[in-house]
């Protein structure tokens, strides 16, 4: 089957040319995603950056706040504490020690649906017990009235003063005086380390010195109370501030921040969005410029392969006929000696026929008179009216004893003839075999009896075989086979031949056939010499042959193989060195349809 090197080329072209633009179109897609996810994480970025700058300045806000406030706190609780602590706190706190928390501690606390610890109602009422017995101390209205004097113009809403115990002895909301704080962190931390602790809260409602005010930012501060002249820590003060105010600043200077983010982010994202649309627009014409460069590239490429495939097709096309040529050259060979042992054929038919022929023909010459005799006498009888008539025989006595001797010649002419009727009948026969042999007067292909062809071929191998071969046939039962019968015998007439010359002495050749299963088999064997193991992978190589130069083209076994596998067929060869050899033909009994196209 011819091997379609345009179409397959242009399949294959195809094929990988759609696979290059498929890898590249996918590689342009995830150019352009990652561009995008790029683009996207740097705007995420951005927008972190800008949160995280804005969230940021809030906390710095709020940190400044409270540590300006704090600082506020701890000089207000200064004041607070040179103006009242030693004349009017400290002698009322020493009075507040006569009153025991420790009945009031030792009820144990309760832990809630949430699992913290609480209070149970009755430890409250016995803190809050605690706490009306100090508001009862006679001297707690007078500092009460000072308190509130020295704090209600300040910017503290609400001040509490704790006992080294934890327990509220003061506070600017009467109700909370009297509780327990001795678990809290800020006292703890102010009362045993003497750090300062304060924190930012928000209160929906709460009880100042100005009376009750609502949605409010407040800084409450845990501040330690030393001896005056010592470090010795003798309460602790807890100072509420308001910053409302400030905390709203905070925050619009923080949402203004926001805002300048976000209009940034969103030039940030017009810019991202310009690029992108940029990269795919330069990634689409590249791509286009790609597309039109494979083209070209293709469409010069088919020019290349039409152009090859042409040229293969017309090297192919020589080759072929050069192949025929040396086929032909090959079966001229054959042919010629073939030819030559067919002439001896018929030289001794032809011989001997035209050697009676001549005899025949002076024969006849010498039956000339004696005919010249009886066409006279004819012609006196027929003028004669009666049923006698006189003959002068005396001068005719001398022509008619050449007529008697005349009849021993027409035996011998007979013989002669019949003689040379043998002869035609031997190139006949010869003719019709070396007509069967060629087979010119049938088709190229056709159901042929392959028996009929063996022995056509053994007829004519007969007239160029040694004397010293015998030509066996063992032809078996064997169904019609499609082939080309010229062809075919043209294989079985090398393979005898070779067979023969391979035997150097008196030996046998024998030709055998057979049904197969799917077709049929033949086989020549020979009783020669083999042929050695270093020859014999080479003996279907084109020109290779082990006869001296002049005796062998080394075509034959070539073209043999070459014949038997146009036919679908196979030829193989077992042989032993010194026993003989036997090659083995098998064909198919239908052929494939391209070679009856080629036929």
């Amino acid at each position: 089957m011819r091997f379609r090197l345009v179409r397959y080329f242009t399949m294959a072209s195809l094929g990988m040319f759609g696979l290059v633009a498929l890898t590249l179109f996918y590689f342009e897609q995830q150019q352009s995603s990652f561009y995008r996810e790029s683009g996207a994480r740097e705007r995420a970025f951005f927008n972190e950056v800008q949160q995280s700058f804005a969230k940021q300045q809030e906390e710095a806000g709020r940190r400044d706040l409270m540590a300006i406030h704090e600082a506020g706190n701890v000089n207000l609780t200064r004041l607070f504490a040179n103006a009242l602590w030693t004349r009017d706190l400290a002698p009322f706190v020493a009075q507040t020690q006569g009153f025991d928390a420790q009945p009031c501690r030792a009820i144990a606390d309760i832990v809630d649906e949430q699992g913290k610890k609480t209070m149970p109602p009755e430890k409250k009422a016995c803190f809050a017990a605690i706490g009306k017995q100090i508001m009862a101390l006679p001297g707690f209205q007078d500092l009460d009235a000072k308190v509130y004097d020295t704090m209600k113009k300040s910017t503290v809403f609400k001040i509490k003063v704790f006992d080294m115990r934890g327990v509220t002895v003061y506070s600017s909301e009467h109700a909370q005086i009297g509780e327990d704080k001795s678990t809290n962190e800020g006292w703890r931390s102010a009362a045993f380390d003497g750090v300062i602790k304060s924190e930012l809260t928000h209160r929906g409602k709460f009880s100042a010195f100005e009376g009750v005010v609502e949605n409010r930012d407040l800084i409450g501060s845990y501040l330690p109370v030393f001896e005056p002249g010592t470090s010795r820590i003798v309460g602790v003060f807890e100072v509420y501030s308001d910053v409302t105010p400030f905390l709203k600043q905070i925050q619009a200077t923080s949402d203004q921040t926001k805002a300048t983010a976000a209009e940034n982010q969103q030039k940030v994202d017009a810019a991202a969005l310009d690029n992108q649309a940029a990269v795919e627009s330069g990634s689409n014409r590249q791509l286009a410029v790609i597309a039109v460069l494979l083209g070209v590239l293709f469409g010069a490429l088919l020019l290349i392969v039409r152009r090859a495939d042409k040229i293969i097709q017309e090297q192919a096309k020589e080759r072929e006929q050069a192949h025929q040529q040396l086929a032909q050259s090959e079966k001229m060979a054959s042919l010629g000696q073939m030819v030559a042992g067919v002439a001896h054929q018929l030289n001794t038919p032809l011989a001997f026929s035209q050697n009676n022929i001549l005899m025949v023909k002076d024969a006849l010459q010498g039956m000339e008179l004696p005919m010249k005799v009886v066409g006279r006498l004819s012609t006196i009888l027929e003028g004669v009216e009666g049923d006698r008539v006189t003959l002068k025989v005396a001068q005719l006595k001398e022509r008619l004893e050449k007529l008697r001797d005349g009849n021993v010649e027409v035996s011998m002419l007979q013989a002669m003839l019949h003689d040379v009727l043998q002869g035609i009948e031997q190139m006949t026969e010869l003719v019709v075999n070396l007509r069967d042999f060629t087979r010119l007067d049938r088709a190229a292909i056709a159901d042929a009896n392959l028996n009929g062809s063996l022995h056509t071929v053994t007829y004519i191998a007969r007239t160029v075989l040694p004397k010293h071969v015998e030509l066996v046939e063992e032809l078996g039962d064997i169904p019609p086979v499609e082939c080309n019968p010229s062809q075919l015998n043209q294989v079985f007439l090398n393979l005898i031949n070779n067979a023969a010359q391979a035997i150097d002495g008196r030996g046998t050749v024998t030709v055998r056939s057979e049904a197969t299963k799917d077709g049929v088999r033949i086989e020549v064997e020979d009783t020669g010499r083999g042929i050695p193991d270093d020859v014999l992978p080479h003996i279907f190589d084109l020109y290779y042959t082990t006869k001296p130069a002049g005796e062998g083209t080394g075509l034959g076994l070539a073209i043999a193989r070459d014949i038997v596998t146009r036919h679908g067929g196979d030829i193989s060869v077992r042989t032993q060195p010194g026993a003989g050899t036997t090659f083995t033909v098998t064909l198919p009994l239908r052929q494939a349809p391209a070679l009856a196209m080629a036929a």
